[in-house]
């Protein structure tokens, strides 16, 4: 059975993110999100060390709107010395706790650990050695500035390293991610925005995400009543290195024809994600996915 508790009593949900980063205080950042969907809304502002620490230094919530229970958000001051790494998002669901807006805030937050691996603190006599146009010079500053990177995906692979030596790439990446003006505001900036439609036995699930690097735009259809997936595709509008990122992108059309159940959610892994995939392609549908109940 295919369902989703966000679809009961409509046909139609949508859920909006927006955030960004501060370059403040000086040795760290500030990331901000702001999530928010039919039935309420909220917002994380966290304070965290740059890559490799990804500590929160401190947190605060807000309760932005609808159903959403205001303690929680002053139990994400909690957050302070966790790590964002792996077994962070098990410390989430222990502050959220199940209370009504939880899922948000513990999505928010994820959202925060996302955006700090957008923008490092690097010293800015490096980053200004790499000239407007130098590809393989930022490719070179994203290995060092973010400690996770490498053999994350396609693109920082040895596969994707060896595209990069053998054909024009364009980047688009600038100085001010790797090292931005103290107390410059917005220096990143990322909307999102997810949505399920229901129409007799098709369900489309649709996941957008436009910033400073990514312009992903993707779709799913589901026959409900065979229980798979029968159309898989996704228009991206802007790559962090265009020429590279796009060799993965094809790797979604392997999701027609597969399964709509719980294992699923790990197949995905395998089909999208690793070094020969897309780590946002896999974040983008692997989101949608959480909002279905997969049996």
């Amino acid at each position: 059975m295919i369902a989703s508790p966000y679809l009961e009593g409509r046909d139609r949900y949508e859920r909006r993110m927006r955030g960004w980063v501060d370059a403040t205080p000086a040795d760290a950042l500030t990331h901000t999100v702001q999530l928010a969907d039919e039935d309420g809304a909220v917002e994380l502002v966290a304070v965290c060390t740059p890559s490799p620490g990804y500590e929160v230094v401190e947190a605060r919530g807000a309760a932005l709107g609808g159903n959403v229970d205001p303690a929680v958000a002053a139990d994400f001051a909690g957050l302070a010395g966790a790590r964002m790494v792996g077994g962070f998002t098990r410390r989430l669901l222990e502050l959220a706790a199940g209370r009504p807006g939880a899922g948000l805030y513990v999505d928010a937050a994820v959202e925060v650990a996302r955006l700090a691996r957008q923008v490092a603190r690097m010293p800015r006599a490096r980053v200004a050695m790499v000239r407007p146009g130098d590809t393989h010079g930022f490719w070179t500053l994203d290995s060092a500035g973010w400690v996770d990177l490498p053999n994350s995906c396609f693109t920082y692979s040895a596969a994707g390293r060896a595209v990069l030596d053998s054909r024009p790439v364009r980047a688009a990446a600038r100085p001010d991610l790797y090292s931005p003006p103290e107390g410059a505001r917005g220096v990143f900036q990322r909307r999102k925005l997810a949505r399920l439609v229901r129409t007799d036995e098709r369900l489309d699930l649709f996941h957008a995400m436009h910033d400073d690097i990514h312009g992903f735009d993707l779709h799913l259809e589901v026959d409900l009543a065979r229980g798979v997936i029968v159309a898989a595709d996704s228009v991206t509008s802007r790559l962090p290195y265009r020429g590279i990122c796009d060799e993965p992108q094809g790797r979604l059309a392997g999701l027609v024809g597969q399964a709509m159940e719980p294992a699923l959610r790990k197949r995905i892994q395998t089909v999208l994600g690793g070094e020969t995939g897309c780590g946002q392609l896999y974040d983008l549908t692997a989101d949608l996915l959480k909002l279905l109940r997969l049996e």
